[in-house]
């Protein structure tokens, strides 16, 4: 298509100076005697150029306006397939939003039984009665919260 372009573009330019020559040699033919049938075949290959340039300009429209919808078929197809990796790219975040709160909810507990595995001996809840029920009971509600907090926010 680009190469048609050139194409007609290069007949254009070729085929334009050709009507003007063709006035001014219609316009001297009196000035230098030139006879009537001479003048009727200016006048008949001036019609010709007029209509060539005619229908070079409806090609260059037309090659123009294939070109256009040729760009927006592209510009289509471009936006499909972006709103396609969007899509893929929206369901890997919702994933990944799962994947976190998960995360997150297996987090707590850790904290919690890391830091009472540390064996200190000077814990205010080690050599209490409730401290290991208290430190179950902390994952647990921690744990919960977190799961109501991320079920709340659409995330799991």
């Amino acid at each position: 298509m680009y190469e048609l372009s050139r194409e007609v573009v290069d007949f254009q330019r070729a085929v334009r100076p050709l009507g003007a020559m063709l006035a001014a040699l219609d316009a001297g033919s009196s000035k230098y005697g030139v006879d009537e049938e001479q003048q009727r075949y200016l006048r008949d290959v001036a019609d010709h150029v007029t209509e060539v340039d005619e229908r070079i300009e409806s090609f260059r429209i037309a090659l123009r306006d294939i070109l256009t919808v040729n760009a927006t078929l592209v510009a289509q197809r471009q936006n499909e397939e972006m709103k396609t990796l969007s899509e893929a790219s929206n369901a890997q975040n919702e994933e990944v939003k799962k994947i976190s709160a998960w995360a997150a909810i297996l987090f707590a507990p850790t904290l919690i039984g890391t830091v009472y595995g540390m064996n200190f001996d000077l814990m205010p809840e080690l050599h209490r009665t409730w401290g290991y029920p208290f430190a179950l009971v902390l994952m647990g509600a921690v744990s919960v919260t977190l799961y109501l907090v991320f079920r709340a926010r659409h995330w799991i």
